[in-house]
């Protein structure tokens, strides 16, 4: 008997669908079943897809596909409609893929089934509650692997996964290194349970290894299966009483990169849908797993660039405490232009002629862009400071050779859009003598240090500078000196500290002083960190500034505290400044620094008196002189309460005389007003020069006073 007669007499159709030339071939009994005579015939892809509901037929599609990729059967439930548009009968379709080339053949069988009961038409395993499950679960996996951000994110997302039906209790991720496979990770086994599988042969016997071999999935239904297909390796999974296991590829770009294992307890039958569902999320788990690998391969760059490139600030220096935190924002590889350094200087203090514990410099600078450009030339720029510093070279000196250095290796780039073209770079460079506290400073194009006091006061201390490294290469880096008392705080940082998240350079001090102020000024390892907190973390949308630019930039920041061994004393509050002949807009700078050390004095009109006289004495040093005006400002604490001392002194010997303008005077007016405002003034011949100074004293009821 015919094979076609023994199918007919079973009610079972066969077919056959050439991919190729998109024509389908039935035997009589096929035809018959999709509602055709029944004879043989052949028909287009578009005149049998008309006798398919469409839902079906767009299900079948998928499950073609997948059997293609796997070289498995083809199975599906399918019903066959008339030209009205009615449900005639459903079959179910079995087809094994004969794969030619590119092309590939369809050889199947059609077999009626029995009708669904009344009102459950539409609730077939493809079409139906358990379809609608899938679809919301493969979007769920796949919203959670995307925001999976490394290899163990993904882990955890896959180990959480719940496929609707069939969940697995058993996950393995595997790996490739070399020619051995690697156990990635794994959930619901026991530590160590990993071990025979790890640095396993590809040549091995196992599901997972031939996965990787051939790129195509294994499934497994039952444990006499899994036995009779892999014996060798059979024991090393019988002890984990699984019944059934699935292995798909992992392929990102065409390449297998491992193997997934999904273990059961129970036994899975790996239907088409249940296959395309594992298919599926073994697809999203392999390009998540690349994106993390990715990922971590780029921070492992940008950490290996940042330790290679930034100091550790070593130990044992007696007397100062230091703390340093540099934080990438900007994006891309993590690195960029922004540095900190501190280094040790050949000599001893000055003050000792050479002994005692010595001098180091501090170093901080933006260079301009972020990229991988920019950070190297960082590097190269923080070596040639570094030289220049270890060769006893002054600030000013050190600012102007490394301005030369940068000028020099980024004048001749061409610019042509691929990171060349000259770059500039901001610093500060301070010389501290750590037996005296004396700071030297040259500034090139850099925010000014800030100096957090020993009763919390925080100045903004203005220090004279130049232009940006690498612009000008005969450019002058002026130096300016203060004195860092036991106990004071110096806090030098890069712009980013100051400007991200929304403000300028001013609005974004007051925020940080605000928190210096705020802090004790005992940890500088915690004041470092709630520095970084306050601009950069989460809560840091609560002091967004007033720019609509929210833009973001590296964050630099460098902490020294004067620790001497001992009760610290508490100095009186003060602040010194020099005021150039060439400088008279740094008057403007003078009266903001008064302003500062006076933040909590009780009488106003005192405030604006002592502003007003540090005015005119300042003026009268630029105006009456050659020289260069010094002033020094101090608060300390009289018998009954505080008093301010302000001290302008030059190089000039002569004497400042009293006068009596006129009504309609534009001057002569500097000493009627201290003897005014003043609660007591004077003027002290000091050998070459002069110094003159007032006095005011906080009224005792409001006034605070050093206890």
């Amino acid at each position: 008997m015919r094979t076609e007669d023994v199918l007919a007499a079973i009610a079972t159709g066969l077919w056959r669908w050439d991919n190729a030339s998109g024509i389908v071939s039935l035997d009589a009994e096929a035809a018959r079943l999709l509602g055709l005579p029944a004879e043989p015939v052949r028909l287009t892809e578009a005149a049998v897809r008309s006798r398919f509901h469409p839902v079906d037929w767009n299900e079948i599609d998928g499950v073609v596909n997948l059997a293609v990729a796997e070289g498995t059967l083809a199975e599906a439930r399918l019903r066959i409609m008339d030209e009205q548009g009615r449900v005639l009968r459903t079959v179910r379709s079995r087809s094994k893929p004969l794969i030619e080339g590119n092309d590939y053949q369809l050889v199947g069988t059609l077999q009626e089934v029995a009708e669904q009961p009344p009102g459950t038409a539409s609730r077939t395993p493809i079409t139906g509650d358990w379809r609608r499950s899938r679809e919301a679960f493969l979007l769920d996996a796949g919203r959670a692997l995307a925001e999976a951000r490394s290899t163990a994110e993904v882990l955890r997302v896959a180990a959480s996964l719940s496929m609707p039906g069939f969940s697995p209790d058993g996950l393995a991720v595997f790996g490739v290194a070399g020619d051995r496979l690697t156990v990635i990770g794994h959930h619901g086994h026991s530590e160590g349970d990993e071990g025979p599988f790890s640095s396993m042969s590809l040549d091995t016997d196992y599901p997972a290894a031939e996965v990787v071999r051939t790129g195509r999935a294994i499934y497994l239904p039952t444990p006499e299966e899994y036995l009779r297909r892999f014996p060798m390796t059979w024991p090393l999974a019988q002890r984990f009483g699984r019944r059934s296991w699935a292995f798909v590829p992992l392929v990102v770009a065409g390449r297998t990169m491992g193997a997934w294992m999904a273990a059961f307890k129970h036994p899975v039958a790996f239907t088409p849908d249940e296959r395309s569902v594992l298919t599926t999320v073994a697809r999203m788990l392999a390009q998540a797993l690349a994106r993390a690998g990715v990922a971590e391969s780029e921070r492992e760059l940008s950490l290996g660039l940042q330790r290679t490139m930034m100091p550790v600030l070593g130990p044992g220096i007696p007397g100062i405490q230091v703390a340093a935190r540099y934080v990438p924002t900007g994006g891309g590889l993590q690195v960029g232009g922004d540095w900190y350094d501190m280094i040790r200087l050949p000599g001893g203090s000055s003050r000792t002629g050479g002994r005692g514990p010595g001098r180091i410099a501090l170093v901080i600078g933006d260079v301009q862009g972020h990229d991988v450009r920019a950070a190297g030339l960082m590097g190269q720029l923080r070596i040639a400071l570094r030289a220049y510093a270890s060769e006893g070279h002054r600030p000013d000196a050190v600012l102007s050779r490394a301005s030369r250095f940068l000028y020099g290796i980024t004048d001749g780039d061409d610019g042509d859009g691929n990171g060349g073209g000259p770059r500039f770079a901001t610093c500060l460079y301070l010389e501290v003598d750590l037996e005296t506290g004396i700071v030297d400073i040259a500034r090139a194009g850099h925010p000014d240090p800030a100096v957090r006091m020993n009763d919390g006061t925080v100045l903004l201390r203005p220090t004279a500078g130049g232009l940006p490294l690498g612009i000008d290469p005969d450019t002058d880096y002026p130096t300016t000196r203060l004195t860092l008392d036991p106990g004071e705080t110096l806090m030098i940082c890069t712009d980013g500290l100051l400007e991200t998240g929304g403000h300028d350079l001013d609005s974004g001090w007051e925020r940080v002083r605000t928190l210096l102020e705020s802090h004790d000024g005992e940890d500088l390892e915690g004041l470092a960190d709630a520095l970084v907190e306050a601009v950069h973390g989460p809560g840091s949308h609560h002091t967004t500034g007033p720019l609509a630019d929210r833009r973001e930039d590296d964050i630099a920041v460098l902490l020294l505290s004067r620790r001497p061994a001992g009760r610290i004393v508490e100095a009186p509050r003060r602040t010194l400044m020099s005021i150039a002949q060439a400088e008279p807009e740094r008057i403007a700078e003078a009266r903001e620094q008064v302003r500062q050390l006076l933040h909590d004095w009780s009488d106003e009109d005192q405030l604006d008196a002592a502003v007003l006289m540090v005015s005119e004495m300042v003026t009268n040093v630029l105006v009456h002189t050659d020289g260069d005006a010094l002033l020094v400002a101090e608060v300390a604490c009289g018998e009954k309460a505080r008093r301010l001392r302000v001290e302008v002194s030059d190089g000039s010997d002569e004497l400042p005389h009293k006068r009596h303008p006129g009504e309609m005077a534009s001057s002569g007016r500097g000493l009627v007003l201290m003897e005014m405002l003043a609660d007591a003034w004077g003027v002290d011949p000091r050998g070459e020069g002069k110094a003159i100074w007032f006095e005011l004293n906080e009224p005792e009821s409001e006034g605070g006073c050093c206890s």
